[in-house]
């Protein structure tokens, strides 16, 4: 965990695709705190890997990011998100290719709803196909097993369908609407 300046973190839980790259890329970013992978959404109690794969769990590959709002906001965390992402592919992110890896955005906070829905708009100007993204609360998660935490860490060569140049932006990126 990164040092965090008080203790109000908020957390937002995103899928975008396979969660090694999407999870290293918001770790990445400053005033992101912490993130940890998992399964949301889904319908079953503790799936494994194994299961979302191959058992039609219905859970998303997902990272929850818990953040300092002090140094972040959250549509600057979502205007990341959106780089890494193709917003209009539908299950799908890279060669990855099924439900568990559709995008995805799940809020715990009511609040930040509208916040979500308002970027997502803002995003559809900038394409002519639909936004695929689904908008969603929380409705259930379950932390991945310990071998896909930090996976790009522990193996620098794995799979990602995110460029390392998009790791390196994320590592200069500053949200100018807050004090750093």
């Amino acid at each position: 965990m990164k040092i965090n300046s008080n203790n109000k973190l908020k957390q937002i839980y995103l899928a975008g695709g396979c969660f090694w790259g999407t999870e290293k890329y918001l770790f990445l970013v400053d005033g992101i705190v912490e993130t940890e992978v998992g399964y949301a959404n889904g319908n079953t109690e503790n799936p494994t890997y194994e299961d979302v794969c191959y058992k039609d769990t219905g859970h998303a590959e997902t990272v929850k990011v818990l953040y300092d709002p002090a140094k972040i906001t959250l549509e600057y965390i979502l205007k990341l998100y959106y780089d890494v992402i193709d917003p209009t592919a539908v299950n799908r992110q890279g060669f990855d290719i099924g439900t568990q890896y559709r995008t995805g955005i799940y809020y715990v906070d009511i609040n930040d709803k509208n916040i979500i829905l308002d970027s997502i708009k803002e995003l559809q100007k900038s394409y002519k196909d639909p936004i695929a993204i689904e908008v969603k609360p929380l409705g259930n998660y379950y932390v991945a097993e310990e071998y896909h935490q930090k996976y790009l860490d522990k193996n620098p060569n794995g799979y990602c369908h995110i460029g390392r140049d998009k790791f390196e932006k994320a590592r200069l990126a500053r949200d100018d609407r807050k004090e750093a």
